[in-house]
Parts: C-alpha cells; sequence; structure tokens
C-alpha cells in the first residue's frame, strides 16, 4: 500500500484519456472520413504524469487519505495478530504446565482457530475494502483528467496528447511540454469533498 500504486493509478488513469484528445464534438460520420480528410498538420502535446501526482491537489489529497487508510488496516490486523500470537503462546505454556484437562485445552484451542479464522476474513475484508476505494479513487481521477483535456481541447485543437512518464517517450521536445497548463487548470477545477476537507484541517 505504498504511493507507487498511486502513482502508478495516475499514469493508467491519464494514459486511458490523454493519447486522443481530439475534439468529442466530430460526429460519427467525421470519424469515418477517408484519411485524406485528416489535418495537414498534425499538433502534439505531452503531460508529464509523475508532475500530475505530485502537484495535483486531487492526487495528494486522494494519496494521503488512501496511505492513511492503508496504514490503519495494517495497525489494525497487526495488532489483533500479535494479541492472538499471545494468546497461542500462553496456551502453548500452559499445556506444557499440564494447566488443562483435555476438554478445557480442546476448547481453548477451538477458540484459537475460530480467532485466527475471524482474523483471515477481516484481513480479507479489509483488504476488499481498500481495493475497492482504490478503484473509486482510479475512476474519479480518469474522469477528472478526461473532463479537463475535453475543455482544455476546444481551444488548443491537439490531435494528440501523449503521457510522458520516466523515458517512455525516448525524446520530448520541451515546446510541446503542457504539463504546467493541464495541471493548472485542473486544480482550478478541483472542488474537495466535504469529507476531504476535514481530512486537510486535521493536517
Amino acid at each position: 500500500m505504498n504511493k507507487n500504486i498511486f502513482r502508478a493509478a495516475a499514469i493508467a488513469a491519464f494514459t486511458a484519456v490523454s493519447l486522443t484528445a481530439c475534439d468529442k464534438s466530430k460526429n460519427a460520420d467525421e470519424a469515418a472520413a477517408p484519411a485524406q480528410n485528416a489535418p495537414a498538420e498534425l499538433k502534439i502535446a505531452y503531460v508529464e504524469v509523475d508532475s500530475i501526482m505530485t502537484q495535483y491537489q486531487f492526487c495528494k489529497d486522494y494519496t494521503q487519505i488512501l496511505t492513511k487508510k492503508g496504514q490503519n488496516i495494517e495497525a489494525t490486523i497487526q495488532q489483533k495478530g500479535q494479541a492472538l500470537q499471545t494468546a497461542a503462546n500462553n496456551f502453548q505454556q500452559k499445556i506444557q504446565q499440564n494447566a488443562y484437562t483435555r476438554e478445557q485445552a480442546e476448547a481453548i484451542q477451538a477458540g484459537l482457530q475460530k480467532q485466527n479464522a475471524d482474523l483471515q476474513a477481516l484481513q480479507q475484508r479489509l483488504g476488499a475494502e481498500f481495493q475497492q476505494e482504490q478503484e473509486k479513487y482510479n475512476i474519479a481521477l480518469h474522469d477528472s483528467i478526461a473532463n479537463y483535456l475535453k475543455k482544455y481541447n476546444k481551444d488548443k485543437k491537439y490531435s494528440i496528447i501523449f503521457s510522458k512518464s520516466g523515458d517512455n517517450l525516448l525524446y520530448a521536445d520541451k515546446a510541446y511540454d503542457v504539463t504546467n497548463e493541464i495541471i493548472a487548470g485542473l486544480n482550478k477545477a478541483y472542488k474537495p469533498a466535504p469529507a476531504t476537507k476535514k481530512e486537510n484541517k486535521k493536517k
């Protein structure tokens, strides 16, 4: 549950919407038109995804929320696991001291096995809930970028906007870098949810 997960989510979200950021107002007939009707000049741009991750307030807010949630889950599982281990060690020690009758030992052992099963079930449930939160975040991130790029490109008229992460683009002239414009626009359009605002105030 580290930040690499959230970085990968940002890359996936941006890649999914950036490869063809053409004007969506074109109708199906235009989309199906022969290649010779394509613009004579290909207008392209690119965005640094790492910068989106570190400078887009949406990403920063939800990275913090998800990181905290992941840490809470780990702490809960660790605490309950340690308590169960302590109980198991105590049980084993008492067994060696012949402190229980056979019936008592079997009952305690059954109880420990149930606690272990309950702990595993809790871990699976919390893990599934965390994954659902991540998926909601990925969808929201994708939608926010897609919606903004659609508005942004009404005026800019780019044929393609690439996502650049690491060295996935072998060469990119900085003249085509629109990262700062995109981040500024995303942050201006971003309206934190009430719950997110409360989390920010706790910082």
